[in-house]
Formats: C-alpha cells, structure tokens, sequence
C-alpha cells in the first residue's frame, strides 16, 4: 500500500464558526439547518474567486485554506457583508452570524486535511471574534495592514486555549453592514445575575422529567423573590433542556454571570438532589453539593440548595436579607406535579398544549381545592386562551379567568400569577388604577418575574404613561430574551414605542412580533399602523393581506371600538388611516 505523502508548508488559514449555534438549533433545529446549508452554499463562490480550498466543514463551522492572507481577509470580509445583507431581512432568532479568525502559519499536510498550530490558533482566534466579525493574529496582520483598504483594532495581547503563549490579535472592520446585523452581546447587569439551568431526570422513570422540572421552576421562582440578585425567566432558561451547551455560551447568550446547573434521581421514596454554581465566564465550579431525602422532604431540600446558592454568590447580601423560602406547597407531590406539568405546557405556546394544561389544573383543583397556585395558573391559561380566540365566548372566557385567579388570592395573597391575572382584566375592562396596583403587587412579590413586567407595561400603555410602559416592557426583553411569549413580549413594547410616537424605533419589534406568530392576526395590527406612520405603504399593504387571512378583515372603527378608553387608540387609528384601511 502506497504512503499517504505529508508535508509542511506555509498556510493562510481561515476558521469560521456560527456563534451561539446550539441556541439557534434549539430554537428551530430545520431552520437552522436550512439557513446554514444556504449560508455555505453561497460562500464557496467567493471563496474559489479567492484562490481558497475549503478543507472541511461541520455542522457550525468551515477551514479553508488560502495561498495568501490578502486573499483570505479580502475573502471574508465580502463573506461577512454577504452575512449582512441576508440577516438585514431576518429577525434576530434566524440570524446565522459568523465568527472568522485568520492567521498566517505552518501547517501539516496530510492529503486533503491541514493539521497543526497554525490552524489551532485560527480555530482560537474565531472563538473570541464577534458575530459577524473578524480577528487576525499578528503575522497575518502584517501581511494586510498595508494592501487592503480598511481599519484594523489592536486587541492587545491575547490568552488563547491550549496556545502556550499570548498571542497579539488584531480586529477587522469590516463595515456598518456585518456590524448591524450582528446581535449585541448583553450586558451584564449591575448587580449579581442568575440563570437557573433545566435539572436533569436521571431517573428510570421518564415520568420523574417533572419533578426534575419542578425543583428549576421552585428555585427560579425562590431565587427571583430576592430584590437584589437578577435572575433569568424560567422560559429563556428551558430552550436548553436536554442540550449539552458549554455554560460560557450560555451565560453570553443571556448576559449573566453564574448559572446553576443539577440533575435529580428518585429511586423508591428516596430522592437525590444535586447542584452546582458555575462562573459564567470562566466555567469554574464555585460551589456544589448533593442532597439526598425523603422524597416527601423535598421543599425543605429546595430551601436548602436556595440558601447554600445564595451564601455562595453573595454572603454578605445573604447575612442582610436573613432568606428562607415561605412558601406553602400542598402536600400532596402528586398535585405539585399536575400543576409542574401544565406550566411546561402552558409555555409551549399553542391550543392544544393549553387545552392539556387546563385539563391538568382542574384535575389538580379537584383533588385539592385550596391549592392557590393551581387556580393562579388556571387564571392565566383561560386568559391566554381567550385572548387568543381559543374560547368562543370572550366574555365568559375573561370571567372565569378572573374567577379563578380571586379565588387564588382569597387562598393565598403572595401568589404572583394571581395578581398579574387580576390585573390584565382590570386593564381590558377599562379600571386603570387597580389594575397597575395588582400588577405592581406581582412584581413586588416576584422582581424577575419577565411576563409580569410586560402586563404591567401593557396597563402602563393603556393608562397613558408611555414612557414607563417602554421601560416595564424592556425589562421583560431584557430578562427573558428567548421566551416562548415572545411575540406578546415585541408587540407590547413595539406598541408602546408607537404609542409615543418613537415609529423607527418600534417598527423592528413590532416586525418580530409578526415573524413570532404569523397566525395570530392581532400581531399584525400594531405593525400595519407603525407601517403608515413611516409612510411604508407597500409593506403596509403586504402585511394587511397576510393578516386578513388569519382573521376578519381589519376596519379602522372596529379597532377604535376595541380600543376605546385606552389612551394610545388615536395614535393607532391614525396610523392604520395612513396605512389604507378602511373605516
């Protein structure tokens, strides 16, 4: 058998990867998979224009290889404008962004494949690129910084994963288009912040999945009724149930620092608890523990794991605040469960999951009465049915959903899906005032609580205050970034950014609303109105003939009778008169 030749040589070697590639799969695994397929299929053009030889490629990444840096940097600074101009037409949850480093070194060869540190250190210098940006190391930057027309950033010198020594890393401009299409990196709040990661089932039973699902939901829940730490809405945290994604991508992805992790294992009636604190940035176990119980002590063991969390993250705060949970869970495990489950299926957005959610509730209600959150979570199940025409009688749908959540505050006064319930009829009736103070009696119970902040804004809106209605709404942005509800999320803070006239600045919210659920017509009405107002009569006319087929023809007098009482109806109308829509 002949010897495979190997050699050396010189290399231009250029790494891409898509950045938060597990987040984007997990949000829509075929559409993901589609967009990248495209995204590769138009790169090798450019790519063979440049003299390059794509190596390999992965399911998020590409090496190419190119006989000269210029060649590579000029290449992938047309591939990064490309990127741009295809995201410009996508909503931030499809946008396929490449990370691209480039270096100039010795590789070896053997047959098709390049090996060594020369490809190593442009894997490492794509893994600290921005989205939609690109990095250099210091040889291919001296080989360019003179022959292409643009700005370079000196970084500095670099620690870079398994390269021995600091590397010098220069950044590439490369223009206001890759640049805007790019997701910004959130910030890190001022004060400590907090995701609380899905446990894992590592039980026989497929069935324990709720209870794993449970103990998230309760630490969530317990963690956030601490005014000071910031933390994570359970509905961003759960797009990583059952996905192995490096804790440093996810704590990027969500703009906090620690992340608690942990997994749960019930054999007989004994269960087994464990839980890890983890830096965000450095991925460095801070603190872990297990706990093994009874299974009927499991809510001691929860305010246990909440307190050792807490003590780990900020002992001081936790000497001043003096934290144990006061919350009364029934005693019966199994009505917890009932009520774990329908909040899961609750969040997973459709008809049919809420028609089993309630199903689950009321057989949880049967079973024990005075269980306040189970009527709390009914409250907002019939809510959100009615709102979105699950129900055929509106009315009656809005009156059993005030029903159930009284009924939860009569059991129990510190439930914050009750009050928040409470007060979104208050608003659609028209009673402003009550209706902002049961909202804020929810968030005072319950600070991170992300649908929360976007109900009170929504009473805000309807009460006149735009500007504090732009900022509740833009909290619940800020906490829960990849909420199942986000499209109610967008439409509220796009409306309310309409409603104070700031048209350019609503206009991308109130598009991703639509992009969220294309089948719910109500998404549509904010954005035809913004639309008119920018005086986008086409784009008007095209979202009018999308919405009046998922719902009854748009009238301006229906809107204005819909919206009576509420203070931004005339900005609404006025906007949709623009747009062409009849009276």
């Amino acid at each position: 058998m002949a010897q495979e030749r190997v050699e050396r040589r010189l290399a231009a070697i250029l790494a891409a990867d898509v950045a938060g590639y597990s987040r984007l799969m997990g949000l829509d695994e075929a559409g993901t998979a589609r967009r990248l397929r495209d995204r590769l299929a138009a790169m090798r053009p450019i790519v063979g224009k440049h003299d390059g030889r794509i190596v390999k490629t992965t399911g998020d990444g590409v090496l190419i290889e190119f006989p000269s840096v210029v060649a590579a940097v000029e290449c992938a600074i047309k591939v990064q404008k490309l990127m741009a101009r295809r995201n410009a037409k996508l909503v931030a949850e499809q946008r396929v962004l490449y990370r691209i480093g480039i270096n100039l070194g010795e590789v070896l060869v053997e047959g098709d494949d390049i090996l060594g540190d020369g490809v190593n250190i442009a894997a490492r210098l794509e893994g600290i690129a921005d989205p939609g940006g690109i990095c250099l190391s210091r040889s291919a930057y001296e080989q360019v910084k003179s022959k292409i027309d643009t700005q370079y950033a000196d970084m500095g010198e670099q620690r870079l994963k398994n390269i021995a020594d600091p590397l010098q890393v220069f950044r590439v401009n490369v223009g206001l288009a890759a640049a805007a299409s790019a997701s910004p990196t959130l910030p890190l709040p001022d004060g400590p912040s907090i995701v609380v990661l899905p446990f894992t089932n590592l039980s026989v039973d497929p069935e324990h999945a709720y209870f794993a699902d449970g103990v998230t939901e309760d630490l969530t829940t317990a963690l956030s009724r601490l005014r000071w730490l910031f933390v994570i809405a359970r509905n961003s945290a759960f797009v990583y149930k059952d996905k192995a994604v490096d804790v440093r991508t996810i704590a990027r992805d969500l703009g906090v620092r620690y992340a608690l992790e942990g997994s749960v294992r019930a054999a007989g009636q004994r269960i087994r608890i464990t839980g890890q604190l983890i830096d965000g940035e450095t991925a460095k176990h801070i603190w872990a523990e297990k706990y093994d119980r009874q299974l009927h002590d499991i809510f001691t063991v929860q305010d246990e794991i909440t307190e050792n969390i807490v003590a780990a993250i900020e002992p001081h705060l936790y000497a001043q605040e003096g934290y144990r949970a006061a919350r009364q869970p029934p005693e019966s495990v199994d009505v917890w469960g009932l009520v774990i489950r329908a909040i899961d299926l609750i969040n997973k957005f459709g008809r049919k999951h809420n028609e089993e959610a309630q199903r689950l509730l009321r057989r949880a209600i049967k079973i024990d009465p005075s269980y306040a959150r189970a009527h709390a979570t009914l409250s907002w199940a019939i809510w959100w049915a009615t709102l979105y025409y699950y129900v055929e009688d509106r009315s009656e749908g809005y009156r059993q959903s005030a029903l159930h959540a009284q009924e939860a505050l009569r059991l129990d006064q510190s439930e914050p899906w009750a009050h928040m319930t409470v007060g979104l009829n208050l608003s659609t009736s028209g009673q402003h005032q009550r209706a902002l103070a049961e909202h804020q009696a929810a968030l005072n119970l319950n600070p991170s609580f992300a649908l929360a902040h976007t109900a009170y804004g929504w009473a805000l809106l309807r009460a006149g205050r735009f500007d504090d209605a732009i900022a509740e709404t833009a909290k619940a942005l800020r906490m829960s970034p990849l909420d199942s509800f986000s499209g109610l999320y967008t439409t509220i803070h796009g409306l309310a950014l309409l409603a104070a006239r700031r048209f350019a600045e609503a206009l991308p919210y109130l598009r991703a609303s639509v992009a969220a659920d294309a089948e719910f017509a109500g998404h549509y009405n904010a954005l035809i109105s913004c639309c008119g107002h920018l005086g986008l009569i086409e784009e008007a006319e095209e979202f009018t003939a999308r919405r009046n087929k998922v719902g009854p023809p748009l009238r301006v007098g229906v809107l204005r009778n819909n919206l009576r009482g509420f203070a931004h109806c005339e900005v609404f109308a006025e906007g949709l008169i623009k747009a062409g829509i009849p009276e």
